[in-house]
């Protein structure tokens, strides 16, 4: 299904949800809404795993998106009974949070010794080698600090360095300019330097390293 078309039909099944009563027509509605919107799920669930959390499709665990995607789902299922999001992004938006959420979780399960989360962006640093769990707490630190970002700075974040959207792409999704992403993105990008700069401290901020570093490439 072409993304423009997903895009349609997810807003005509939330202006439906917003009209119902009773729990059990709400939860039919959702069930549609998450079957017709599968494939961009899936999508995203398959860039998630793979861009940031590549230890775990490996063994011992050796997860697949689909596995990611029915847990997600499941999720999306028990939290839309309380929250009715309006609009196409406040949905995908949620969906975002639960990945993140629900691949933490697995993470911390396995409780192995390689972190999961690389960052190598400049001024935000990558963690070291932890000889503990999975999740070290620079990492633990590192998944705070992302989830304490302003709510338009986190959602362009999510989009571009975590779902591997470019610009363009994550600018049609929330409907503003490539612009604002860029500018979105570029505070993201330096609040996050700012709060982990003690994680590395040989490494200059994007303020002190001009306009080349902390710019959007």
């Amino acid at each position: 299904m072409p993304d423009d078309h997903t895009t349609i039909v997810v807003q005509r099944y939330l202006d439906q949800l917003a009209g119902v009563r009773g729990q059990s027509s709400a939860e039919a509605i959702v069930g549609a809404l998450l079957g017709r919107s599968v494939h961009r799920l899936h999508h995203l669930c398959a860039n998630l795993l793979n861009r940031s959390y590549p230890r775990l499709t490996r063994a011992p665990l050796n997860l697949q998106s689909d596995e990611i995607l029915s847990a997600v789902a499941e999720r999306l299922l028990k939290a839309m009974r309380k929250v009715h999001p309006t609009t196409v992004r406040q949905f995908f938006a949620l969906a975002n949070q639960h990945m993140r959420w629900e691949l933490n979780d697995v993470a911390r399960r396995l409780d192995k010794q390689e972190p999961f989360v690389e960052m190598n962006d400049s001024g935000i640093p990558a963690p070291p080698p932890s000889s503990g769990s999975l999740i070290s707490p620079n990492c633990l630190r590192m998944l705070e600090a992302i989830e304490s970002l302003p709510d338009e700075e986190r959602e362009v974040f999510d989009l571009i360095r975590i779902q591997g959207m470019a610009q363009t792409e994550a600018a049609d999704v929330l409907s503003i300019a490539v612009r604002t992403v860029q500018r979105r993105l570029n505070r993201a990008m330096l609040l996050l330097a700012e709060k982990l700069s003690d994680l590395n401290p040989t490494q200059r901020s994007p303020e002190q390293s001009g306009d080349s570093q902390g710019q959007v490439q």
